[in-house]
This record gives C-alpha cells, sequence and structure tokens, in this order.
C-alpha cells in the first residue's frame, strides 16, 4: 500500500522552521561578523588605488600659536594658525575652523575670511588640496591684567570639512591585479607557494602515518613517546624558528660543524639562505612542526579499525606489506582524504613559519608572504588585497575540485 506524501507544509512545521532560524540567527550573524564582512572588505580594498596612509580618512589639522611676551596690559603679539589638509591624495571642501580666545586679549581681524564674534573667532576656508596648508597671523593684545602667560591650546580649535575617502569613493582600478600579475618574480612566488604547499602536505600527511603505524603498537613508554612526538606541534612557533635558524646558521650553527668534521662538506653551508635549499628547509620545517597533527588523526583511525580483518589476513599468509596496502589503506582513505583538504589550505595560508626562517628571501616568497610586503612594506594596501584574494579564488577553486571529484570517490 502507498501512502501519499503530505500535500504543502502544516502550520506547526512552518513555526518549527520558524523557530529555527529564530534559533540560527546569532550563529548567522556572528559568522557574517566574523567571516564575510572581512572578506568583502578584502574583496573591496584590492579594488581601490589605496596605500596604507589612505586607510585614515582626510581630515583638518589645525597647529596655533601665540608669539610675543603677553604678560602685562599693553603687550602685544600675534596669533598665528596652521591650517592643513593631513592627506596627499585627497582634497577637502567647505574648510572652516573656529577657536575661543583667552579673555583679556583683543585680536584684530585682518582677514576678509574671517570674523570675531565676542571671545570666538571664526575662519572659513572653503577648499584645501591634498597636503596644501593655509596659515594666518593676527595681532593681539593684552587688554586686561592676566594671571600668567595665556595658553591659546587650552580650548583646542575646533574644524569642519568635507572630504570622500579612498576606501568609499566611486573610483575602482584593476591596477593592482595588472601589478601583481605583470610582477617579474610572480611566476617564481607561485613555484614557491605550490611546492611548499603541495611537498609540505604530502610529507605531514606521509610522516604522520608512519609516526601512527609505529605507534599503534604496544609497548612500554608508548604513551610518554607519543607525547614526545607532539612536541613540534605544540611548541611555540618563534621558539621552534629561532632554534632551527641557530641549528643551521653557516658560522656557529651545530649542523655545519657536525657536516664539516665528518668531512662531508668542505665550507659551511648557508640552509637558510642558498637560494633552492631554503626553500627545501622551510618545506621540511613545515613537516617536521605539523606531522603529530596528522599522526594524532590516523592513529585515531587505525584504533578504531576491526582487529579480526588483520586475524583473518594472518591465516592467509599475508605479509605485513600486504595487509597495509590491502586492509589499513582502504580504511584510512577517507580521513587522509580531510587531512590532506585541511592541510593544504593551511599551508598555502602559512606565513608566519617563512617569515620567521627567512623573511621571504632566497627563494621562499610566498603569496602569504607577498601580502605582508605590499600591503605593509611597500604601503600599497590595494596590491596586498589583490594578493590576498589571489590566495582565496585559487584555494576555492582547489577546495571545489577535491570536494568534487576526490571525496566523492571515498564516499565523503
Amino acid at each position: 500500500m502507498n501512502i501519499a506524501p503530505p500535500k504543502g507544509v502544516g502550520p506547526l512545521a512552518k513555526r518549527e522552521a520558524s523557530l529555527a532560524w529564530k534559533l540560527l540567527s546569532p550563529t548567522l550573524i556572528i559568522v557574517a561578523l566574523v567571516v564575510v564582512l572581512p572578506l568583502l572588505a578584502i574583496f573591496w580594498i584590492s579594488v581601490k588605488p589605496v596605500g596604507l596612509a589612505d586607510l585614515r580618512a582626510p581630515e583638518v589639522r589645525v597647529y596655533e600659536r601665540l608669539r610675543g611676551d603677553l604678560l602685562s596690559v599693553g603687550d602685544t603679539g600675534t596669533l598665528q594658525y596652521r591650517v592643513s589638509n593631513s592627506s596627499p591624495k585627497s582634497s577637502i571642501t567647505e574648510v572652516s575652523f573656529s577657536d575661543e580666545i583667552p579673555s583679556g586679549l583683543l585680536v584684530t581681524v585682518n582677514d576678509d575670511r574671517c570674523s570675531l564674534s565676542g571671545q570666538v573667532l571664526a575662519c572659513q576656508i572653503g577648499e584645501l588640496q591634498p597636503a596644501e596648508k593655509e596659515q594666518f597671523k593676527f595681532p593681539v593684545e593684552v587688554i586686561e591684567a592676566l594671571s600668567g602667560e595665556p595658553d591659546i591650546r587650552a580650548i583646542a580649535a575646533v574644524t569642519e570639512g568635507k572630504a570622500s575617502s579612498s576606501l568609499t569613493n566611486n573610483e575602482f582600478t584593476l591596477d593592482n591585479f595588472q601589478l601583481i600579475f605583470d610582477a617579474e618574480d610572480f611566476w617564481d612566488v607561485m613555484y614557491a607557494t605550490t611546492f611548499y604547499t603541495v611537498v609540505g602536505t604530502l610529507g605531514a600527511l606521509v610522516f604522520g602515518m608512519f609516526a601512527a603505524l609505529l605507534l599503534n603498537q604496544s609497548f612500554k613508554g608508548q604513551g610518554l613517546f607519543r607525547g614526545f612526538l607532539l612536541f613540534p606541534y605544540v611548541a611555540p612557533v618563534i621558539a621552534v624558528a629561532f632554534t632551527w635558524i641557530t641549528l643551521f646558521d653557516p658560522f656557529s650553527g651545530s649542523a655545519n660543524a657536525l657536516l664539516i668534521q665528518m668531512g662531508m662538506v668542505d665550507a659551511p653551508i648557508n640552509f637558510f639562505g642558498e637560494r633552492g635549499l631554503a626553500l627545501w628547509m622551510v618545506t621540511i620545517f613545515e613537516i617536521w612542526r605539523y606531522f603529530p597533527l596528522s599522526f594524532l588523526f590516523i592513529l585515531a583511525r587505525m584504533q578504531s579499525i576491526d582487529s579480526e580483518m588483520y586475524e583473518a589476513a594472518d591465516i592467509d599468509g599475508a605479509s605485513p606489506l600486504q595487509k597495509f596496502w590491502a586492509l589499513s589503506i582502504p580504511q584510512l582513505l577517507g580521513i587522509l582524504s580531510i587531512l590532506f583538504l585541511l592541510r593544504f589550505i593551511w599551508t598555502f595560508n602559512k606565513f608566519d613559519d617563512i617569515f620567521l626562517l627567512t623573511g621571504g628571501n632566497a627563494g621562499t616568497r610566498t603569496l602569504t608572504v607577498n601580502v605582508y610586503e605590499q600591503a605593509f612594506a611597500i604601503s600599497n594596501i590595494g596590491a596586498g588585497a589583490a594578493v590576498a584574494v589571489v590566495v582565496f579564488a585559487v584555494l576555492l577553486v582547489f577546495a571545489t575540485l577535491f570536494i568534487r571529484f576526490v571525496s566523492k570517490e571515498e564516499g565523503l
């Protein structure tokens, strides 16, 4: 007997759906604020011609001072104002400022743009071009006895002006992307990033699997050895990076001293300064530092495999290699796929390891290091955001293809 599915959605289902959306709304809002909005900001900045200094909106700055000895009635001096535009690129319109003159001082207004109302001096300047400065000088006289030298800066001048920020105006450009792709070393950076990511990810998985195979056996001190293997992953990155730099230093490093004493090399090797070798060294550091994470996941999956399969394989006379290839690998493909995806994304985005070891020199400049150099070293934050968009696009394409083709084959 076939039972037809209910037509439409009942009122109870609608209320449940409404309640579910209400319960999920705080999480969705937090995700939007933490993830989506910064991502949209990066895309926006990548098509704007802005530098690091342009992140601060143009403002009117006023510097004021009194010149002369103004202590007694009848003393004269000069009240000076210097009004400037803080932006080297954007102009400011409808610029004006006002300032309260200390009591006991008489200011003579000698500029048509300014007026005095009581003790309040107001000046209408109009437009200030980028980095333009205007100066005002007014004669001032002491007309009442003062208790001390007057302080014109006790009450700050009030400024007004209208300006469009480079981040919020309607000016867009693709020059940032053109600058990145036309750079002479762009493909060198892509090669270094790809090599570092692929070799580092595969190396971490392979060594993690070997460690899991070794520690999947029961022996005395097993727990202590497992904890020891986690040291590279849990240790502070700045500490282990400094240790590696010291260890492989060409002048005082233990590695070079050992190689020379053993007669393997005639002269010290600059492991982190020689092009080609430096890329291998930072990749090996990546493998050494992050293989414990793969080891933990793979070991946990190995321990959940039914031991009866291995017992049956032993009865059939299978060798350890045959058992590993025919039994362990199929059971581990799921976790290996997930680990490869996560480690690829994390390694592709890695910045601190390479920056601490080489600073991106000697052919180790990856895309993430390029983001830092563009945005902060040369203050071109638009180009830095453009590199970040390239990183996002590459990872998006990789994740899409991986999930579409690889994960389906593994039943994920």
